[in-house]
């Protein structure tokens, strides 16, 4: 079943008491896709801040990185409706209009992840796989100080961070155009239901 944006074009006086906001919740994100999150994220900043300096515990961070990934990819197909990638290729052509729109806080209304949201995931994981590979690579005996792979790994890292960053504030401002507290939502599993027609 496609899940479908709802545009919320009523005023709150047009809504019903059913209609308004905190009025029913509903479970979005499973418990391994939460702890999957908050670790990804934990490991994520910890790899920024323990390279040459706690050089050991940046490779094991790293090695935990790449389970991640891996536990991501196999959730992203036998994990609960919105963990699975099964729409991600919808959302990323629809995209563009999505960031568009976003000019004039128009946001529509995804229980899932949202298009610019499915774009955030992709760029994520895809920049941060690139980042843990090529530093495995780099403490390999084939590929230690070849310049492009140490090069690949810094810029990766970075582009890493930047997206966080981007992220982090693209959740904040959709939080405020939508009045809801996705942090928490992504603690608890569950978001509100809001514009039913």
């Amino acid at each position: 079943m496609i899940e479908e944006a709802v545009p919320e074009t009523r005023g709150a006086s047009d809504r019903t008491p059913a209609d308004r906001p905190a009025s029913r919740t509903v479970a979005v994100w499973d418990l391994p896709l939460r702890l999957w999150h908050w670790a990804f994220a934990a490991s994520i900043l910890a790899a920024w801040f323990t390279p040459t300096v706690y050089d050991s515990l940046h490779r094991i961070i790293g090695y935990t990185v790449l389970g991640l990934l891996a536990f991501r990819l196999v959730w992203g197909f036998w994990g609960s409706r919105y963990s699975r990638f099964r729409m991600v290729g919808v959302r990323l052509r629809a995209s563009p209009g999505y960031l568009w729109n976003l000019r004039r806080g128009m946001t529509g209304r995804y229980i899932g992840l949202n298009p610019a949201g499915s774009l955030m995931m992709v760029a994520l994981l895809l920049a941060v796989a690139v980042s843990a590979i090529t530093g495995a690579m780099s403490v390999t005996v084939t590929f230690f100080g070849i310049w492009w792979i140490e090069d690949t790994h810094a810029v990766a890292s970075d582009a890493v961070i930047v997206l966080v960053v981007v992220h982090v504030l693209g959740v904040v401002l959709m939080g405020l155009l939508q009045r809801e507290n996705l942090i928490r939502a992504m603690f608890t599993g569950r978001k509100r239901i809001r514009g039913h027609h």
